[in-house]
């Protein structure tokens, strides 16, 4: 098959690229950074040198291709100048348009947990947006692939960790979190992408669900701090801690919604009524490692 990725060389599509191409496909990465090129093509792919957010080029680069996977790139959050919902949306359209325009007909869509929600999901809810602009496409098979929360967020807190002492958020706790890695996300998409499709569906992916208090003591024994404590606190603290590191507030604001769903339900509610059937493999024991590699570096 002959297949494009979006992403660069991201979490999830680095390890994406490298399944396909080992099965044998014909696999292309979107990339706006040319110096990435190389490294692209030693993964044995080819590189496509361009921007998501230009619809033409995303139109001549899926023309021919059996399918496409696409992804809402990350955008920086202490950047006060940006406009997230709009980026966001207009990267959604231009994956809209260009699928209609290039006639491919498989696709697979990175959207998240929390996305059915058409209110009170904070920065995710541009997700319901988008896959309600996708499911409009006809003669077109779209899996919208739904992560849960990424392990690698928990790389945000080594600061707080080293300098407080604990983890402090308005989630968590003695309520469940359920965690993925990038690669049983990438697993996931690669069994999805190269299976038809009739029609539009849903998949849910999660690696494991741990509480609050059983992540921070995974992460804690693995960095010698085996006491290390999940704290729970209000709203207001979470936007306000956002805020004083210098994140954008408006983002701020819409973390903390959407971090306050998870934690009363509302932004798990379809995953838990569709939970996958099978777990990934990769344990947060095991992305522990990682995370303590990184722990004793800063």
């Amino acid at each position: 098959m002959k297949i494009i990725i979006t992403g660069s060389l991201g979490n999830i599509s680095k390890p994406l690229a490298t399944k396909l191409v080992q099965k044998g496909h014909d696999v292309s990465i979107i990339t706006s950074d040319a110096g990435k090129q190389k490294e692209i093509e030693t993964l044995g792919a080819k590189a496509a040198i361009g921007s998501v957010e230009d619809v033409v080029f995303l139109t001549q680069t899926f023309t021919g291709a059996d399918a496409v996977y696409c992804m809402i790139p990350r955008a920086n959050y202490f950047d006060p100048n940006l406009d997230l919902d709009a980026f966001t949306r207009k990267i959604g359209n231009n994956y809209a348009e260009a699928i209609q325009n290039s006639g491919v007909k498989r696709v697979i869509f990175l959207s998240s947990i929390g996305a059915h929600l058409e209110k009170n999901s904070g920065i995710i809810q541009r997700y319901n947006e988008i896959e309600s602009v996708l499911n409009k496409l006809s003669d077109v098979g779209i899996t919208f692939m739904r992560p849960t929360s990424f392990y690698y967020n928990l790389e945000s807190y080594i600061p707080m960790i080293k300098f407080q002492g604990h983890i402090t958020a308005n989630y968590g706790a003695d309520e469940i979190i359920p965690w993925v890695s990038p690669y049983d996300i990438a697993e996931a998409i690669a069994d999805e992408i190269t299976t038809p499709l009739d029609g539009k569906k849903i998949r849910y992916v999660a690696s494991e669900e741990l509480t609050g208090h059983e992540t921070a003591r995974i992460l804690g024994e693995a960095i010698g701090k085996p006491d290390l404590k999940w704290v729970l606190s209000t709203d207001q603290q979470t936007l306000d801690g956002l805020v004083t590191i210098g994140m954008q507030p408006k983002i701020a604001a819409g973390l903390v919604e959407m971090y306050a769903g998870l934690y009363n339900g509302s932004l798990g509610e379809d995953y838990y009524n569709n939970r996958p059937a099978e777990m990934g493999k990769v344990k947060l024991a095991e992305y522990a490692k990682d995370f303590t590699a990184l722990y004793n570096q800063n």
